[in-house]
């Protein structure tokens, strides 16, 4: 299999020394996500493209085709068919062949594009549409511009032909460390994940610094979170999470200071934490999920106050965002169902806070605390591997399992294009949005066995469906050890097949999704 991988137009642009950094950077990450999937490749390196060759055509090709996806400073990429391409006619023969069968009974287009040395390459893109076009034409219903149900896409470079259907959209932006490396503050919500996010496609590396309030729940969430960026997004980049225990720094706020100014307090804390952790590992910017306005601690006035206890540049990604935008990003970049289920731990919400702190009223009340509290919580931090961390080690003992029981009812989390490329044999899809609503509807004289990319997401509906007084398991290890469970197996029981129970239960179940509480 064969892709060509588009690289963002922010990389075509820039000088010629810096492009060529940022396409050593790409390939580089690009590499890095191929070797997470775990596929045999050969990567090739254009001035203006790339091209993979996958040597594996079952679901390890799928699975790296994913991932390549999710690599930052992609634009887009195709499975693509390469042919000699001396002549027009070469071209046009070759793409009759292709697509002939492709086009059967439709409404297609042909898109060409032509690039290389004149002399090696004498027609243009108009050419190679209007002959392939005709050449195709009495295989399909006709030909149509603007809304054709099939488009033949044709890259013709120097004395080669890369024909292709299929535009996969990547995520754009500058290769991962393109712009150095930062800290970024998370919680486990919505928008400290966002704002990660929109850092690394930035081109900044991040590593995280989390301040735990609600204890090993909370600390369990937010690892599943930033182990997911990683997976999902950190290609290239092996970023580590500091976690930092405040639980006795939030004693002490309620103890020694005025309530009306913990929020702000709390806030500044945390920046003058996160300073230290970054001095050490010589970053020199902070990433916060801040978006003006959404609290009464990210007013404008507090804001200014908060960022004044660090002299480090702190990047807010969101600060002109409203809930539904970052919401949305959120559910886009995959972070959306645990960030769904992590609680608010926060016992500092005064009646009436303070939403226009003074800086001098701040520091009369920061004065009160012992800074030796902050200074031993930051030396004692936990720092957690997320690249070497495994998602097991973040469910609750009892919740995996490794093999599926007879009678199992199979349930794949994932999304409907890796479904299709793969699923254990009797499985069913169910979307996690959908599930974490509608599990209940199901029947509890059943066993279910959930998988999904990492184990995460089912390790969390798992845990869930548990607590609720189902016979619930998620698959240890996520679709790898899913899939290689099942090539050890000679056969599999028809107890695996789906219950019609199960289906009905599917079918029947709201499709629309509850209101969200609005997490600050």
């Amino acid at each position: 299999m064969l892709v060509l991988i588009r690289f963002s137009g922010e990389i075509a642009t820039k000088a010629k020394g810096t492009r060529a950094r940022f396409q050593r950077l790409l390939a580089h990450n690009l590499e890095a996500a191929l070797r997470r999937a775990d596929v045999p490749y050969a990567l090739k390196r254009e001035w203006s493209r790339f091209f993979v060759e996958l040597r594996d055509d079952g679901p390890k090709a799928a699975q790296a085709l994913e991932a390549l996806s999710r690599v930052f400073g992609v634009k887009s990429l195709s499975v693509v068919e390469a042919r000699p391409a001396p002549t027009l006619e070469a071209v046009v023969q070759a793409g009759e062949e292709l697509f002939r069968e492709r086009v059967r009974g439709k409404r297609f287009a042909v898109r060409a594009r032509v690039a290389g040395e004149r002399q090696k390459v004498p027609f243009g893109a108009t050419a190679v549409e209007r002959e392939l076009g005709a050449a195709l034409r009495p295989h399909a219903a006709r030909v149509d511009l603007t809304d054709p149900e099939v488009t033949v896409h044709v890259e013709v470079r120097d004395d080669r032909a890369f024909f292709y259907t299929e535009v996969v959209a990547g995520p754009g932006g500058l290769p991962l460390g393109a712009e150095g490396r930062a800290l970024a503050l998370v919680s486990g919500g919505f928008d400290s994940a966002v704002a990660a996010w929109r850092m690394m496609k930035r081109g900044l590396a991040l590593d995280y610094a989390f301040f735990n309030l609600g204890g090993s729940q909370h600390q369990r969430d937010v690892l599943r979170v930033a182990k997911l960026l990683t997976e999902q997004w950190g290609h290239g980049h092996e970023p580590k999470l500091h976690a930092v225990d405040f639980q006795g720094l939030v004693q002490e706020l309620q103890k020694k200071t005025h309530p009306r100014y913990w929020q702000v307090l709390l806030k500044r804390l945390m920046l003058k934490a996160s300073e230290q952790i970054a001095q050490e590992l010589g970053v020199r910017a902070l990433v916060t999920g801040e978006a003006l306005g959404q609290v009464s601690s990210q007013t404008l006035q507090n804001l200014v106050v908060i960022s004044e206890a660090t002299e480090l540049l702190v990047l807010r990604p969101l600060l002109g965002l409203d809930k539904e935008e970052i919401v949305a990003q959120a559910r886009a970049i995959g972070t959306y169902e645990i960030s769904a289920s992590v609680q608010e731990y926060c016992a500092l919400v005064p009646r009436k806070p303070a939403t226009r702190a003074r800086l001098d009223r701040v520091r009369e009340e920061e004065a009160k605390l012992d800074p030796s509290i902050l200074e031993r919580a930051v030396a004692e931090r936990a720092v957690f591997d997320l690249t070497a961390l495994e998602p097991e080690a973040l469910v609750p003992e009892g919740l995996e399992i490794e093999e599926v029981p007879e009678g199992a009812v199979v349930i794949d989390l994932r999304s409907p294009q890796a479904y299709r490329a793969w699923h254990y044999p009797g499985a069913v899809h169910w979307d996690f949005f959908r599930a974490l609503d509608e599990f209940k509807t199901l029947p509890k004289d059943k066993t279910y066995v959930l998988y999904c990319e990492l184990g995460l997401k089912s390790a969390h509906l798992a845990e869930l469906m548990r607590q609720a007084g189902y016979d619930a398991y998620n698959f240890k290890g996520g679709i790898k050890r899913l899939m290689a469970y099942a090539l050890e197996r000679e056969a599999l029981p028809p107890e695996l097949l789906p219950t019609p129970l199960l289906e009905e239960a599917l079918r029947s179940g709201s499709s629309s999704s509850s209101s969200e509480d609005d997490p600050s």
